[in-house]
């Protein structure tokens, strides 16, 4: 029998009760849809006083506008904030390569669950990730409550509770940090993180000018560690005059070396290790998992296998227009 919201909300919300139950609750808080679902139906149970929002701050790798998403839903929700800082944990992984899970599981919780004291750390996994697909939804001090529901079912409860999610632009399903559209070992702060920042903050500063509604919007770093190239993915097409105003502005930053317009479905030239390179389920992951619900155009991959050890991951060495 199909529950209907409420039965799922009142479900959920007596799970957390017998697992949480008097101790403090530190949520791994984003300010996008998951986090804030978890702090809404913690705030229904438990005092305030027994509820602290945790940010963990990127610097430069943060959207101000998620940042600004944070401060205004946690006014809202009337709940405490604290930020940690965690830009230099996530260089440290980016340096092997795009690893978003790693870097949700050792930078995002593991700086909440080193902030919290003799409490409980809710995050916001669910069907979206791979994390949720683990099925594991308590392990560690680490508790996942809405790790059964998928998007729609949070969409639903927003929607219960009428809270509206400020939004980045970035992508209208699942929006998260500037540092996931570098796709490639990020060796050199000072050239190819510099290059994913600037071009990632450029993008939204000129559609939101022009009131561009679109439902995916960044820009992909890709290429060899000798040069940066970046794509501006954008869907849909914004007018052409637009777009072009975003390629001539990231002409002129020093860090980026060549600038197209994703207008066509890719095939991407993806080097990975050998790990991945065996292992069709991982390669699989990589493209309809990982890139593909990012890119504004089909894409397909030519895979090659890396040499250098220090690549952990994957990287986007090159691309075609087919």
């Amino acid at each position: 029998m199909t529950q209907t919201i409420e039965e799922k909300i009142e479900s959920i919300k007596k799970e957390m009760k017998e697992i949480i139950g008097n101790k403090h609750l530190y949520i791994a808080f984003s300010g996008g849809m998951d986090s804030t679902v978890v702090a809404l139906l913690a705030k229904d149970i438990f005092p305030k006083s027994k509820i602290t929002l945790v940010n963990v701050c990127f610097g430069g790798y943060s959207y101000s506008k998620g940042l600004e998403a944070v401060l205004t839903l946690s006014k809202q929700l009337g709940l405490k904030l604290f930020f940690s800082r965690g830009e230099e944990e996530q260089e440290g992984i980016m340096y092997h390569g795009p690893n978003c899970n790693q870097c949700t599981r050792i930078v995002k919780i593991g700086k909440v669950k080193q902030f919290s004291y003799k409490g409980i750390v809710a995050s916001g996994a669910n069907l979206s990730d791979s994390w949720g697909n683990t099925g594991i939804k308590f392990l560690g001090g680490i508790y996942s409550p809405i790790l059964n529901l998928n998007k729609e079912e949070i969409r639903e409860i927003l929607e219960y509770y009428n809270i509206k999610i400020p939004k980045i632009g970035e992508n209208s399903i699942r929006e998260g940090c500037k540092y996931k559209h570098l796709l490639k070992m990020s060796v050199n702060r000072d050239y190819h993180s510099r290059a994913d920042i600037i071009a990632n903050e450029v993008i939204h500063d000129v559609l939101d000018f022009y009131d561009v509604q679109r439902d995916i919007a960044n820009v992909k770093i890709i290429g060899p560690l000798s040069k940066n190239v970046a794509l501006i993915n954008v869907k849909p097409l914004p007018p052409k005059e637009i777009l072009e105003e975003i390629k001539r502005l990231l002409q002129n930053e020093d860090t980026i070396d060549f600038v197209d317009i994703v207008d066509s479905a890719l095939k991407l030239k993806i080097l990975v290790n050998p790990g991945i390179y065996n292992n069709e389920e991982s390669k699989y992951w990589i493209l309809n998992g990982r890139l593909a619900p990012e890119f504004a155009m089909p894409i397909s991959a030519e895979w090659v296998k890396s040499s250098n050890y220090k690549l952990w991951t994957f990287a986007v060495v090159d691309y075609k227009k087919l």
